[in-house]
């Protein structure tokens, strides 16, 4: 058995592309289908190229999106300076949910709300500031 991917739907291929971007992803492949009126977008970590988030962007989104569906639960990637990448993210206009005070562990979100887990590679990096005293924004 192999892992293969994570299935997310997605309203603005754009603007979740640009997004995980900034979390250093990049699409590997990408599948047009007329008939269906649907896109697959395929994005991975460069290295880490067998394990894929599916971005699947239905060309008729319904007006009001797809909503916050919270059985999915979340996304998590293990990040090398769990504080940079966040550093990285804030200056790129992502909203930090969860911070990582304890030099572990941090939330983002989608543009389509979907939450992703930053976990530090190794060890917890030392308690540091802004990280430590900044408050939660909104959920995750």
């Amino acid at each position: 058995m192999k892992y293969l991917h994570t299935m997310i739907r997605v309203s603005d291929p754009e603007a979740t592309i640009r997004f995980f971007s900034l979390l250093g992803l990049r699409e590997v492949r990408r599948m047009d289908n007329e008939q269906g009126r649907f896109s697959l977008i395929f994005l991975a970590a460069p290295g880490d190229e067998d394990a894929q988030i599916e971005l699947t962007y239905n060309w008729d989104v319904p007006e009001e999106g797809y909503g916050e569906g919270r059985n999915f639960g979340h996304v998590a990637y293990e990040v090398d300076d769990v504080y940079e990448t966040c550093r990285r993210l804030m200056e790129g206009g992502v909203t930090i949910n969860r911070p990582p005070r304890e030099g572990r562990m941090a939330f983002i979100r989608t543009p389509d709300n979907i939450s992703i887990e930053l976990l530090q590679k190794g060890v917890a990096l030392p308690v540091a500031e802004p990280w430590a005293s900044m408050p939660n924004v909104g959920h995750w």
